[in-house]
């Protein structure tokens, strides 16, 4: 890559030691997992939470592209791959007791970007109004797709 290429389309950068060391460092859970957060590089908007195995965690630093791992389909899913928004991966960050993944990222494939399968721009968009018994969940972020156009179902 030369040092001129554009700062968008350059990899997430790999932390200096030895090869795999920073994948060991990562305090998997008992199904070889982590839970990751993606997180709007401009804005700081939380845009989705989803989960890796060491496989995607390696990918998505080696690519500069989220890979997730889907406990659902038990393979890895390439943010994107279907719908086109993908997350371009500018910082990868690990919480302090090791155990959560936090990834800047850009959300392409939309302008604005749209993180979430419904559509939206990012999965928190029900936000909980009133208290006790009375309390709802009520939708609070517009659909900026359709997703049965993004998906084509």
């Amino acid at each position: 890559m030369s040092a001129d290429a554009n700062p968008a389309e350059r990899p997430a950068t790999l932390p200096t030691q030895p090869a795999g060391a920073w994948l060991d460092a990562v305090r998997w859970d008992a199904d070889g997992l982590v839970p990751v957060i993606a997180q709007e590089q401009g804005s700081g908007d939380v845009l989705m939470f989803a989960w890796m195995n060491r496989e995607a965690l390696a990918l998505t630093a080696e690519l500069g592209r989220a890979v997730y791992y889907s406990r659902s389909r038990q393979r890895l899913w390439r943010k994107g791959e279907e719908s086109g928004h993908v997350q371009q991966v500018h910082e990868i960050r690990l919480d302090c007791d090791q155990d959560v993944v936090l990834l800047k990222v850009t959300q392409l494939g939309h302008e604005p970007g749209i993180a979430c399968h419904t559509g939206r721009h990012a999965c928190f968009f029900q936000r909980l109004e009133g208290q006790g018994a009375e309390a709802q969940w009520q939708t609070v972020e517009p659909v900026l797709k359709d997703p049965e156009t993004i998906y084509n179902r």
